[in-house]
Formats: structure tokens, sequence, C-alpha cells
């Protein structure tokens, strides 16, 4: 049997591949059986034993070449030409001899594996019929063995060789599949380093905002209260003054720690756009995105907040809403700075104490969604009914700013 090679889900117009140990075999029954034709002409004294000797060794080195010829491995036309004149030696020897109707057991094979079906079964129905012929033709008597032969020998290599094709792709699907799986395994534990590496991150930039900078900030109005309480040209005065600027140098210095530890969306631009950008990149529905109010410098645990309330709504809505259209609005008033992510998708039924039902089931999206914004003092609302799409919104307090939160 020709060497073919060997590829993930074969293409149609190449045969599955074969293990060498069975492409061995065949090799050997053929020969065998060409060699057994040709020996008993010899030895049996044969009317045309010259034209048998002639015949084997025709077919044998034609069924070589093919077997050597990269081509018929690779192609079915290739194949199908090899085939037909492999055919012609072995109806030229089944002329001569009868013995050579047993080589038609292997050809049924390479006819079942090289040619595709529509053409492959005819074949093999053209074979056994040819041998049925010739043991008729060749033999003075008929019995029910001369027609069960052959099409038995013809019946056992079509469930042999499409039970090998099928089991071959089946497990070719499971290997594949497999490594999809794999694949999958290796991008999920990415997606969680990257997620615990950003969480990280963000946890550190809320530490140092709320600890760090928030004490110096208070060290630095202490010191300058202390400074008005001083009477003029008291000697601690200048003690004072270098102390309010070293607290002022590392309150600028903390703020920068939490600038470079916020998310890369927010590193080379505003809130507003990396909400855009967010927008743009959606792969679900079409999403828009709108900025409302004069926009003002928000610390970066605010920035944060709402990004990653936007993003994970925003979520949300690819995976579970199957929406159209949605909106995200960003809202910059007196005293607070609002987001809303609005969506035309199927809804949900919230449940009876406000929360969503997914909460419920163990969801973490809304609920991580509503500890971020009570954990700097915001509220966060969900509004959402069958069929009438889902409204998510975020509020969060503006801080006060100070003359030296302005410095």
């Amino acid at each position: 049997m020709p060497r073919t090679r060997t590829a993930t889900s074969p293409p149609s117009d190449r045969p599955v591949p074969v293990p060498p140990a069975i492409r061995r075999c065949l090799h050997a029954l053929l020969v065998g059986l060409l060699a057994l034709a040709a020996v008993k002409a010899v030895t049996g004294g044969a009317e045309h034993r010259a034209g048998v000797v002639a015949a084997a060794v025709v077919m044998g080195a034609v069924y070589t070449a093919g077997t050597l010829h990269p081509a018929v491995g690779r192609s079915r036309r290739a194949a199908g030409w090899w085939l037909t004149a492999l055919a012609a030696c072995w109806l030229m020897l089944l002329v001569l001899s009868p013995d050579g109707l047993w080589a038609a057991f292997p050809l049924y094979f390479l006819q079942l594996h090289l040619l595709p079906k529509r053409r492959a079964l005819p074949a093999v129905l053209a074979t056994a019929a040819a041998a049925i012929a010739s043991f008729l033709v060749h033999s003075a008597r008929v019995t029910p063995g001369s027609f069960i032969g052959p099409l038995l020998g013809a019946a056992v290599a079509v469930a042999t060789v499409l039970g090998y094709e099928a089991l071959y792709r089946e497990s070719e699907r499971r290997r594949e599949l497999i490594d999809e799986l794999m694949a999958t395994r290796a991008e999920l534990a990415a997606a969680e380093r990257t997620a615990g590496t950003l969480a990280e991150r963000e946890r550190l930039a809320r530490e140092i905002h709320d600890t760090l900078a928030q004490g110096l900030s208070s060290i630095q109005l202490l010191l300058r209260a202390a400074q008005r309480a001083l009477p003029a040209g008291s000697p601690a005065g200048p003690h004072i003054e270098r102390a309010r600027e070293a607290a002022q140098d590392n309150l600028a210095e903390a703020r920068r720690f939490v600038r470079a530890l916020s998310p890369p969306d927010l590193e080379h631009g505003s809130l507003a756009g990396a909400l855009e950008r967010l927008c743009a990149s959606s792969a679900g529905p079409r999403v828009r995105f709108s900025l409302s109010g004069t926009p003002a410098e928000l610390p970066t645990p605010y920035e944060v907040a709402l990004l990653r309330v936007a993003q994970s709504a925003l979520a949300n809505t690819v995976r579970h809403a199957e929406a159209r259209r949605a909106e995200i609005t960003l809202t910059f008033m007196d005293a607070s700075v609002t987001l809303d992510v609005v969506d035309d998708g199927r809804g949900f039924e919230p449940a009876a104490d406000g929360r969503a039902a997914g909460e419920r089931d163990g969801g973490f999206g809304l609920p991580a969604m509503r500890a971020r914004a009570q954990s700097l003092g915001g509220t966060f609302t969900v509004e959402s009914a069958p069929g009438q799409g889902t409204a998510v919104a975020i509020s969060l307090p503006l801080p006060a700013r100070t003359k030296e939160d302005a410095a």
C-alpha cells in the first residue's frame, strides 16, 4: 500500500494514513499471491505458464512503482490511474490462470483506501465480479463457493476499511479537541495571571492613595496650621516649612506611584478616552459612548473603578444580553460623577432584594461592581426586566478639593 502523508483531518482528496505495519502486511500478501500463481503455473505445467509468470512480474513491477511514487499517496487522481494499470495487469493474469483471482483480496483494500467512496465501492464490486467470472471460466463445475468467496472477501474488506477510517477520523477529532482544550487552558491561565497582576496593581494603587497619600496630605495640612499658629520670627518656622516641602514632595511621589499602577488603558489618556476605545473595540453589539457635563480631574481609584465597571458591564452585555445596541454615558455633575451602561438586550428579572438573579446564583460580575462603588462611598444600581434591556449605573461622590490637592 502506498505511503500516505500523515495530516490532521486529511483533506477529501487524500487517503487516510495507514500504519507502516499494515502496509508491510499488504505488500507481503500481494507479492506472496503473485509468487504463488507463478510457481503453480511453472510446477503444474500450465499451458500459458510463460504468460502467467510474465503477467505476475509485470503486475508486481506496477505495484512496486506505485508504492514508491509519492503522487499516488497524495492525489486521488494519480491513485486512480495507478489502480487502473494494476487492474489491467490483474485481468491479464486472471485470464491466463485461475490462481490470479486470489489477488483480488489485496486489490479490494487498495481500491477502498485510495479511491473516493463513490468510486471505490463500484470498483470493489467489479473486481469481485471479475474474480467470480474467472472462477466460472476456469472451473469445470459451479459451486456456491464460486460466488460466496469473492463476495465475502469484498464484504470483509469494505467493513475493515470503513471501520478503520471511522476510528481514525474519530481519533483525530478527539486529538483536535484535546489540543484545543490544552490551548484554551493555557490562554485561561495566562488571562488569570494577567487579571491577578492587574488586580494587585489596583489594590496597591488604592492602598497608596487611601493611606500614604491621604496621610501625607493630612500632615501637610497640620504643618500649615502649625506654621500659622507660630509667632512671627519663631526659630521653628524654617523647620516646619522644610517639613511641609518634604511632605508635599512625597505626596507628589505617592501620586506618581498611583498613576504608574493604574490600568494600562488609563496610562496614556483620560478616562473618557479609555471608554471611547472600549466602545470601539467591542466585538458584540454596536456600542456608543457619550460624555455629559464638564470633565473634572478624578483620583486614580475613581477612574479605575469607573473603567472596570464599564468593562464588566459591557462584557455581560456581549455574553448574555443578546443586544444589538448599547450605550456608555459618563456624566460629570457638581458633586458626583456617574457612569451608565444601557443595552437593548433580553434583560432579566431582578430579585426582590434588589440584586440580580445572577448574583444570587453565584455570579461575581454585579457584586464586584457594587463592591467597587461602595468602597468609594458611591452607589450602584441595576434596572432590568425580561425583554426590556438592562441599565447599570454607578455614581461616585466627587472628593472635596483643597488648595493643597490642586498644588
